[in-house]
């Protein structure tokens, strides 16, 4: 445990950031994201109750958000190291890596200093919506923080070279369009008390920006 807060102090201050990850490194972060997602996904899944099947709901939101976090990393890594390669940066790639998945680990250990809000959120709000709409925001001031993380260990690849600065944008473009429709493959991570707790919904395997857009037109030609 102690060897774990350790290892997520380091990514938070952003220490070593200039060196290449090696595999066990690299493992470590996996495990930071692992751990630190599943500590919030165990709580974010609480909000339908802590006994009786309701609480299966946490074990399912403990499993999908470290899930979400590192599928949606590895279905994002193919495209973005054809763009490196591209671009010419295939040399600096591992490092690339090394520091996109600190970021994760960032966020997944910023997601876990945020479960206190949301515990707080369930017991001040009863509305299913709410609790859904809360959780939206949480993940999003986690990825807002994490770009603090990000920028500071893509600084020694920016200074390198500026084409890392396109390329970095052109993985946040990704990330967060598979991100999207994964977390929409994924849902619920936070259970309806008036469903049955389930692991993926009867219509999991739509499409999120058809709907999205399906909501759009209707709301403008009903």
């Amino acid at each position: 445990m102690t060897g774990l807060l350790m290892r997520a102090d380091d990514v938070l201050r952003r220490r070593g950031f200039a060196v290449r990850g090696s595999t066990s490194e690299l493992t470590g972060l996996a495990g930071l994201i692992a751990a630190f997602g599943m500590l919030y996904g165990a709580l974010m899944g609480s909000y339908g109750g802590w006994w009786g099947p309701p609480a299966l709901q946490m074990l399912y939101a403990a499993i999908k958000v470290p899930l979400l976090l590192l599928v949606t990393f590895g279905l994002s890594l193919p495209s973005f190291f054809v763009l490196n390669s591209l671009a010419g940066l295939r040399s600096d790639f591992g490092q690339a890596v090394r520091a996109l998945l600190a970021t994760q680990a960032g966020l997944a250990v910023i997601l876990a200093s945020l479960a206190p809000f949301t515990l707080f959120w369930y017991a001040s709000c009863e509305l299913y919506p709410a609790a859904i709409f809360f959780n939206a925001v949480m993940f999003a001031v986690a990825s807002f923080a994490a770009q603090v993380i990000l920028r500071a260990h893509y600084q020694p690849l920016l200074a390198k070279n500026p084409n890392h600065r396109w390329m970095l944008r052109g993985w946040l473009v990704v990330y967060a369009f598979v991100g999207i429709q994964m977390g929409w493959v994924l849902r619920p991570f936070i259970g309806d008390p008036a469903s049955p707790v389930q692991f993926f919904r009867s219509d999991s395997w739509g499409n999120a920006y058809v709907v999205v857009a399906r909501l759009f037109w209707q709301v403008l030609f009903p």
